[in-house]
Formats: structure tokens, C-alpha cells, sequence
């Protein structure tokens, strides 16, 4: 994978976000906890990393993307798009973040709401890809956005001291396949734990089956993790490098949002701290371990977090 070479080539604004100790959250659950931050940047999500990447590697005569996006993926790519001046249609469900969405407007995207979820938002954006000869960008099964995810791998690497866990959200797969990639290499001691919505658990059931499942419905606040339909490509990617597959449900999540707004400032959406929410379920399997987790996004609307935080202050 060319997981050193995007770690050049990716914008610097999405690089080398903070990585630290969480002290008062080591001591609520028992373990030596590093929280390494991915909402501090123009997106506030990690997304920016692999798009900026995968845009980077396209050649320049192709004018048109498009893609399927709960929201955080949609604007890292809208975002790279600008950048490279490639424009870009976004498929969404017709129940996605208003303020996702928005984002994703303000940064050049065309927005197409559609679709009960995110699987028949992607068909449809297949559909206009085909009619319209757009490059139809899937997160998960293209490798250049899993290598441009991966760059957080080496920056988890350079902490101090072996890590024993590192436990991380999974949604289509990108994420946990480029830094399962470089951390198997580099890291081999470091059991990678993926941890999906108990809502939307189709991907840990591919895990446990030994093939890919879906289910028939998806029902949790975490949006960016709620996979039915697992992308095969991806799902056998994953198979070498996921050491454990983890379940919690909502609230869990919630918990874990609360907990690290009220001892860090920090906000996180519901699948950006659904690596936390396992740490909390299942605590007693960490106990004493060197554990980073990663806090993969950032993005709430004003009345989610007077909803979901304001038990926190």
C-alpha cells in the first residue's frame, strides 16, 4: 500500500491531528487509554485523509465525480474535489444530516437526497454514474482512500510505548483497512478490535459468518458506521487484519460522547466515539492494556448536542 507516499501527498490540514493520554478516562475505565483526535480539522472527520489522497491519484481529464455519503465522506471529497477542480454529486438518504448536508453544499458538492439509506443512496449514485459517465467513487473498495486513512497509523506508531489495542469504529472499512495494513507491519503486537452499532451490525455478522450478510433495515444514531450491505472487496480486506469484532449499541455511544465532551471539551458524533462506547461495554477485556482508540468525527448539529451532550455539563 502506498500508505508512506500519502503521507506526503496528503493535505497537510488533515495530518497529525493531537494523539494523547486520557487520564481521567484511563482512570474511569481501567487501562492506560490514548485518544487520538480526528475532528480538528475543515471537515472534522478523518475523511479528508483518504479523499485528498484518491484525488490526488486521479488524472485530470476526468471532470465528474460522484458518490454516496451519510455526510463525513461526501465533504472530505467535496473538499479534495475544490481543491483539484473536479465536481462533484453527492447521493445521500433522504434521512441525512441537514447539517451534513449543508457542509457539504458550502464546499462546492451538489447534493442529491434520496432513498430510505445509505445502500439505496449508493445504487442510485451507480445509476447516475452509468447515465452520466461520472467516476463513481466508492468509500471502502478504493485502495487510495484506504492508504490516505492509513496515514493515522503511522502517527498512532510514533506514540511512545507498544500498544496492546487499538480499537477503532467500522463502517464500510476504509479506515480500519488502511491502518490495519500498517499496523500488522509495524505494529504486530497491536490487536486491532473493530466495533460496529449494534443497529446496523452487518458487517460484524460477515465477521462471524466467514461471508458477507445484510440485514434488511439499519437502526441507530450512528450514522457513518450504519452498513447493510458490505462491500465484498472490502469485507475480504478486512479479514487478515481484524483480530476481534465488537457490538454496542446507542446507548454506549451516547456515554461515550458525553464522557469525552465532559472531561476533554471534545465533541464527537455517535460514530466517531463508537470505538469509545466498546471501551465502556467492555471494559473488563482491556483492564491494564495500553489502549489507543481513535475519535473519528466531529460533526453534530445544534440540536443533537443540546440532545446527546447537555446531560454532560
Amino acid at each position: 500500500m502506498k500508505i508512506e507516499e500519502a503521507c506526503r501527498v496528503v493535505d497537510p490540514v488533515f495530518l497529525n491531528m493531537p494523539q494523547f493520554h486520557s487520564e481521567p478516562l484511563s482512570d474511569t475505565l481501567g487501562m492506560k487509554l490514548i485518544l487520538k483526535v480526528e475532528t480538528v480539522n475543515p471537515i472534522r472527520s478523518f475523511k479528508g485523509r483518504g479523499a485528498d489522497f484518491f484525488t490526488s491519484q486521479l488524472p485530470g481529464e476526468i471532470p465528474k465525480l460522484v458518490c454516496s455519503s451519510a455526510g463525513n465522506f461526501g465533504q472530505g471529497l467535496a473538499y479534495a474535489a475544490r481543491k483539484r477542480g473536479f465536481h462533484l454529486t453527492v447521493f445521500g438518504a433522504e434521512s441525512a444530516s441537514p447539517m451534513k448536508v449543508e457542509c457539504m453544499r458550502q464546499l462546492g458538492a451538489e447534493v442529491r437526497l434520496s432513498g430510505q439509506d445509505l445502500a439505496a443512496a449508493k445504487q442510485l449514485a451507480k445509476e447516475f454514474a452509468r447515465a452520466t459517465g461520472a467516476l463513481f467513487v466508492e468509500d471502502g473498495f478504493e485502495p487510495a482512500i484506504s492508504e490516505g486513512a492509513g496515514t493515522i497509523a503511522v502517527e498512532l506508531c510514533r506514540w511512545p510505548e507498544p500498544l496492546d489495542f487499538l480499537v477503532v469504529p467500522l463502517g464500510d472499512g476504509a479506515l480500519l483497512s488502511g491502518l490495519g495494513r500498517w499496523m500488522k507491519t509495524h505494529s504486530p503486537q497491536t490487536r486491532l478490535v473493530a466495533v460496529c452499532a449494534a443497529g446496523a451490525p452487518a458487517m460484524a455478522l460477515s465477521f462471524r459468518q466467514g461471508s458477507v450478510q445484510s440485514t434488511e433495515t439499519v437502526s441507530t444514531i450512528a450514522d457513518g458506521i450504519a452498513v447493510r450491505l458490505p462491500i465484498p472487496e472490502a469485507f475480504d480486506d478486512l479479514k487478515s487484519v481484524v483480530d476481534e469484532v465488537l457490538l454496542v449499541n446507542d446507548d454506549s455511544i451516547i456515554q461515550a460522547m458525553q464522557l469525552t465532551f465532559r472531561h476533554h471539551g471534545l465533541v464527537t458524533e455517535p460514530a466517531g466515539a463508537a470505538g469509545l462506547a466498546a471501551l465502556i461495554a467492555y471494559k473488563e477485556r482491556f483492564n491494564g492494556a495500553v489502549v489507543a482508540t481513535i475519535l473519528t468525527g466531529g460533526n453534530l448539529a445544534s440540536e443533537q448536542i443540546r440532545q446527546w451532550l447537555s446531560g454532560a455539563c
